[in-house]
């Protein structure tokens, strides 16, 4: 069969068979044993219902094998035959050119260059996954090859409950991932109720569709090192930055590293994925021996150079030889996945990578114990370095709070509401004031022709347009749009496609509008194929997430969820062309509430007054909730907004005198 048939086939009338278990590929860690007999007979039962009952005999057996191999049930015989990439739109089978967009965005997110786990369709951080499993992903790429746009695809956790009769201003797709009643949403009910195969992790743009590999975060993970050292008034030049990491978010710090102009050194204990992230360049050294890594950032030092060093090992290693060397660290953090613990997010010292997969599945309290000792031991590490003057901050990946969970020394000495941990998120002091109450965030698209021309002219487009915004922008915003600018310029030759051809940069909604307006209009001239915009959940209003994204939310607001609600809410009837909200992702499961979306710009009218509908309440959502928390630079915002839009009409907050108390 062609790959179009294929595709409009779905769950195959015939049994394929079986698939060998390819070893070069980077598997997920095998997940606990969690489930009782009866809910493993009724886990099979649910993976079962996908197939004709006269397949059943035959597949039971090897879905119960799955299920006490792995702890999940993949489905892995039916792995298409073909190629997983997102191809040219022009490709993809169907009626609707929007849905035709969200399954060139399915594949990216399963292209191996791009995912994590790609045959536990897991993008990234070890558990955020596209479908929970195989057949779900057929069934959804059926569905929507025979899509029209008066049809919506509704999608439960992974799985496609069907479409369902809309209209063309409605989404092609609703997402919702991991939506749990609020009592049952902590680490144990993910993975019991996901070994049921009725809900799933989709972190944050994994089950969203909207990954755009590693590059996503470069651009965050750069700004950010910049502010940091901006922070300390140092030169990126010469400067060291330590921290860990190399999974599908976190490989993008040594690339940043590198973009920002400083001596990083990134540990990670995967070997594997070591490997690919040398091999794509996005890390320029690979060490194994603490004594030639300490010689060798010396000599990057000296000589400010600006280099990425990974140390294939654990990072409490890194900190603790740093401090007896003597070893000044300028700017350090972490970014393994401490939203997932006790799954692989996180690895205990003293042990190797295989030993500790095996223990996490066959002993998973004596695990836990490791996680939390080897956390106490990074935490007194970090303490050390920043007695002498290094300048910590957490990188959102929950490390204080699981660090303050396993009772390492990380809570502040005189905590206030809002600073609980004597080191800041990153959120607190860089990207909640410098970027998110100023409404810049993650604004990214993809080219759906496949074209590198396609991207090019895009990255003119968009820099031209942010050349034209600086001449009028306020003082306030000036040193955002000069990074944005300067990001962009050198986006061709940093190379940051992985999968496809996308960008991301830091935009407000004057930006994001007008950027997206000049793109719809050389489409509609020809110039360029359609584009697929979108943006990362981590943003100005997509989450609500109280030590991430509004952890620089100080009124008490900041465990409530109102916001990320109806942004999803209002996307959705300014004309997406696809939402989603989720549970989890980042931070973890249970400690956070995210939204996100996606939009086809296919060169007409009814993109043109969908974008400018849609991206100015994406945006300004979020600046008015930061204002009535008295954040005195998104009511800076809010008011020019107020200005420049009259229909705005935002209730502002009053300040009040502190002598009064």
């Amino acid at each position: 069969m062609t790959f179009q048939e294929q595709i409009q086939q779905g769950i195959p009338s015939q049994l394929p068979q079986p698939k060998p278990y390819e070893t070069n590929i980077n598997h997920a860690p095998k997940r606990k044993e969690i489930l009782g007999e009866e809910e493993k007979k009724l886990a099979l039962k649910n993976a079962l219902r996908y197939f004709e009952p006269r397949f059943h005999a035959e597949l039971l057996p090897e879905f119960r094998e799955e299920l006490e191999k792995y702890g999940r049930i993949y489905m892995y015989r039916f792995r298409p035959d073909y190629e997983m990439k997102a191809r040219p739109i022009s490709e993809y089978p169907g009626k609707s050119e929007q849905a035709k967009a969200i399954m060139l965005m399915i594949q990216n997110n399963l292209d191996y260059a791009v995912a994590q786990h790609p045959h536990e369709l897991i993008t990234y951080g070890g558990n955020g996954a596209v479908f929970s499993n195989w057949a779900q992903y057929l069934l959804t790429m059926k569905y929507l090859s025979e899509m029209t746009d008066e049809q919506t695809l509704v999608m439960y956790s992974g799985h496609p409950m069907g479409l369902f009769p809309s209209h063309k201003d409605a989404p092609r797709v609703v997402v919702t991932n991991g939506m749990m009643i609020p009592n049952y949403s902590k680490p144990d009910d993910w993975e019991k109720f996901n070994a049921l195969g009725v809900t799933q992790y989709g972190q944050m743009t994994a089950g969203s569709y909207m990954y755009i590999g590693p590059q996503g975060i470069v651009h965050g993970t750069t700004i950010t090192v910049l502010n940091a050292f901006r922070k300390i008034n140092k030169e990126p030049k010469g400067g060291l930055f330590v921290t860990s990491g190399l999974g599908g978010m976190s490989g993008a710090q040594p690339k940043a590293g590198n973009i920002a102009g400083c001596v990083t050194v990134c540990a990670e204990v995967n070997p594997k994925i070591t490997k690919i992230r040398h091999d794509q360049k996005w890390v320029n050294e690979i060490h194994e021996n603490l004594d030639e890594l300490v010689a060798r950032v010396r000599k990057a030092q000296e000589n400010k150079e600006t280099v990425s060093l990974a140390y294939l090992g654990n990072i409490v290693e890194v900190w603790e030889k740093f401090d007896q060397e003597n070893l000044r660290i300028d700017i350090g953090s972490d970014q393994t996945s401490l939203h997932n613990p006790w799954a692989g997010g996180y690895y205990p010292a003293g042990q190797s990578f295989e030993e500790s997969n095996k223990m996490m599945a066959e002993d998973p309290e004596l695990f836990k114990e490791k996680v939390q000792e080897t956390l106490r031991r990074h935490a007194e590490a970090i303490n050390k370095h920043t007695a002498k003057g290094t300048y910590f901050f957490d990188y959102g990946n929950a490390f204080l709070l699981e660090a303050s969970r396993a009772g390492a020394d990380v809570m502040a000495e005189n905590p206030t509401l809002g600073r609980e941990f004597k080191f800041p998120s990153y959120v607190q002091d860089i990207m909640g004031p410098m970027c998110f109450d100023y409404g810049f965030g993650p604004f990214r698209w993809v080219c759906t022709s496949g074209k590198p021309e396609d991207l090019q002219k895009t990255d003119d487009i968009a820099c031209a347009v942010l050349e034209e915004i600086q001449q009028h922008s306020p003082e306030e915003i000036q040193q955002q749009m000069k990074d944005n600018i300067q990001w962009i310029k050198g986006a061709q030759e940093n190379n940051l496609v992985v999968g496809s051809q996308a960008r991301i940069l830091y935009a407000d909604a004057e930006g994001r509008m007008k950027i997206a307006e000049a793109f719809n209009k050389a489409i509609r001239n020809g110039e360029i194929g359609p584009v697929v915009l979108g943006r990362d959940h981590h943003d100005v209003s997509g989450t609500d997430s109280p030590y991430r994204e509004t952890s620089n939310i100080y009124d008490g607001s900041r465990f409530t969820a109102d916001m990320a609600i109806h942004n999803v809410i209002g996307d959705s009837f300014r004309g997406a062309t696809w939402v989603s909200i989720h549970n989890g992702g980042g931070v973890g499961w249970g400690e956070v509430i995210n939204g996100g979306f996606g939009m086809l710009l296919d060169g007409s009218e009814d993109a043109d007054r969908r974008l400018k509908s849609m991206l100015f309440w994406d945006v300004n959502n979020g600046i008015s909730r930061r204002s009535w928390a008295r954040n005195e630079g998104a009511v800076f915002a809010i008011k020019r907004a107020m200005e420049a839009e009259p229909k705005l009409k935002v209730t502002l907050p009053n300040f009040v005198d502190e002598n009064l108390f």
